[in-house]
């Protein structure tokens, strides 16, 4: 009887022992978060395009805060300019008569509170998704679906590609990029599945051109984003810069990438 009276005293002592602890997270400054993501769809004009800006906050925000208030322009080697504003104060800016030409170098500069940021890309094309391959018996269970969207790499050209799965399931965008380091020339595939994916259900598969400055960009950025980016106790991630500059105050350097890319998008339906 006395053992099942001090279980019950050490249960209770346990459940009704919880102190509420405060984290006190190191504060910094706001840094300027570049999306400037220009995407030439495959049979588009591709003249409309946006740029969105907001700024780095505390960890237990809830909320991003847009970057209002910023003159934004793009422009390439011909001469013409491309001036994006901002719609009300959702810090995304839009233009609607973008030019976009393959291979074709852009250079983007952002005026943001008296500081200039700069950025140079070149327009990477891409070629188009050959089939989709649908395997129902996929994943460690052999009950998933996986789907493969094949594409033939050109040869003696060295290419990357960045892959971007959306289903309409609730589950966050699937992305991946590859490289032909191994695979010039040949058909190859980018893999894509999902514990929940069904017959019926809708999946856009967009595969875009991209540099090899973006990939290795993407590529650190993916690692340390993944399941296998380690535990509290592993090494904490470095900071990953992209290609935007401050040429005013370097010190205040943002986050982002200026991309440009053609893309081929396919919209399929899972059987």
């Amino acid at each position: 009887m006395k053992k099942l009276f001090y279980i019950a005293f050490f249960f209770l002592l346990c459940t009704n022992c919880e102190d509420v602890i405060d984290v006190d997270l190191n504060t910094a400054e706001p840094k300027l978060v570049i999306e400037a993501s220009i995407n030439y769809f495959k049979n588009t004009t591709g003249n409309e395009q946006s740029i969105k800006l907001s700024l780095t906050a505390p960890f237990f925000n809830d909320t991003i805060p847009p970057a209002n208030g910023a003159s934004i322009q793009v422009s390439d080697s011909s001469g013409n300019t491309f001036n994006f504003i901002e719609d009300g104060d959702t810090g995304i800016y839009y233009n609607t008569y973008f030019i976009p030409v393959i291979n074709e170098d852009y250079t983007l500069v952002i005026n943001y509170e008296g500081e200039i940021y700069t950025a140079t890309e070149t327009l990477t094309s891409v070629v188009p998704i050959n089939s989709i391959e649908q395997n129902n018996e996929g994943g460690f269970s052999g009950e998933d679906i996986e789907l493969k969207a094949f594409y033939t790499d050109p040869t003696g050209i060295d290419n990357y590609y960045f892959f971007e799965f959306i289903s309409d399931i609730p589950v966050v965008p699937t992305l991946a990029v590859y490289d032909d380091t191994f695979t010039d020339g040949n058909e190859i595939f980018g893999f894509y599945t999902e514990e929940d994916l069904e017959a019926g259900d809708v999946v856009i598969i967009r595969n875009y051109g991209i540099s090899s400055q973006f990939y290795d960009f993407m590529f650190i950025l993916l690692q340390q984003g993944g399941d296998a980016g380690g535990g509290p106790f592993e090494t904490q991630p470095a900071t990953i810069r992209g290609n935007c500059i401050n040429t005013t105050n370097p010190d205040n350097f943002p986050y982002g990438y200026f991309r440009l890319s053609e893309v081929d998008e396919v919209i399929y339906t899972v059987e």
